[in-house]
């Protein structure tokens, strides 16, 4: 089968309201491109109308590629199905959302004609974003590089455009709790920014709350670093020295060396006990985290499981397609 020169992948939840302003600009885009393409749109688990209105779209436009997922899986691994299922020689990852603007591409093509595998677009201003959200996105990215031996580039996201190579060895990763950024750093390779300014999501709110946040930073953190782990040793090793000066100041009172004995009273104990054991449970929690995902990623279950992949083309239509990435090295 011949390869269309790009594939745009799009990862959608509940975004009805966003998809046919979506497919007006991206429709703009395309037929500016000049070669053939395909528009794979992954539905995770949407509880609106957005599989009905991608179900149209792919039977009135052939460039569409609609798949459907048996349940919500979540952003990054709705993304990597999207990216199993495309065939392009260039690959064009967008969020449904249009705050990252699809007009990019012909920019984005020019420095990949340079000799760019990757080209990532680098958010230079964000708009429509509250000042907390701020705040924690650049307290994560500078965390980040502190903590991990991978160079991830600050202020982006998944907006970028990739060579098949580089997919290719994307998707031999089998990692269950995927950092798409990161991995696609690890690659190496020739990766490129482009600076942009991201603009307000188009309609409907942000499919991130406060707390998938939190569990995305900490798979990024335990996926890529393991100097949670040593933390927790030094963590243990400072409570430790701490415990012995009081111990020794416990015995120097009871001898009378600092002008008396101590008080006999459950304040202090309790104060000791209470600190050595919130060090413990924050010590068992990091091991914990490493210890959950290496149980979960032992299990080798799918990544995620392809409900329908609905093309104009009928005889390419798929059901019940249960999918792993590391099995797809095209």
């Amino acid at each position: 089968m011949d390869r269309p020169s790009l594939s745009v992948v799009i990862p959608c939840y509940n975004e009805q309201d966003v998809l046919a302003e979506l497919y007006r600009r991206l429709s703009d885009v395309l037929r500016d491109y000049g070669k053939s393409c395909e528009v794979v749109v992954v539905n995770d688990g949407s509880k609106d109308r957005t599989w009905a209105i991608l179900m149209e779209m792919a039977a009135q436009d052939p460039r569409i590629v609609a798949v459907n997922l048996s349940k919500n899986h979540g952003h990054q691994l709705a993304l990597t199905a999207g990216l199993t299922v495309c065939r392009g020689e260039r690959i064009l990852i967008l969020d449904a959302d249009l705050q990252d603007p699809p007009e990019l591409l012909p920019q984005m093509t020019a420095i990949m004609d340079g000799g760019a595998d990757v080209v990532y677009g680098q958010r230079r201003h964000r708009d429509g974003e509250t000042a907390t959200k701020l705040i924690t996105a650049t307290l994560f990215y500078r965390l980040m590089a502190k903590l991990t031996d991978v160079p991830i580039p600050q202020d982006t996201g998944d907006f970028r455009l990739m060579s098949r190579r580089a997919l290719d060895v994307l998707l031999a990763m089998p990692e269950r709790h995927r950092f798409l950024r990161g991995m696609v750093s690890w690659i190496g390779f020739r990766q490129a920014p482009l600076l942009y300014d991201r603009h307000a999501r188009f309609a409907g709110t942000t499919k991130y709350p406060t707390r998938k946040m939190i569990r995305f930073a900490l798979d990024a953190v335990t996926a890529f670093s393991v100097k949670p782990l040593a933390l927790a040793s030094y963590v243990g090793m400072i409570s430790g020295v701490f415990a012995l000066l009081l111990l020794g100041y416990s015995l120097g009172s009871w001898l009378g060396l600092f002008g008396g004995k101590l008080e006999r009273g459950w304040t202090s104990l309790m104060s000791v006990m209470a600190l050595l054991g919130s060090v413990q449970l924050m010590v068992l929690g990091i091991i914990g985290e490493y210890l959950g995902r290496l149980y979960e990623q032992a299990k080798g279950r799918p990544l995620f499981i392809i409900e329908q992949i609905v093309r104009s083309d009928a005889d390419e239509s798929k059901n019940g397609e249960i999918a792993r990435p590391q099995d797809v090295i095209r």
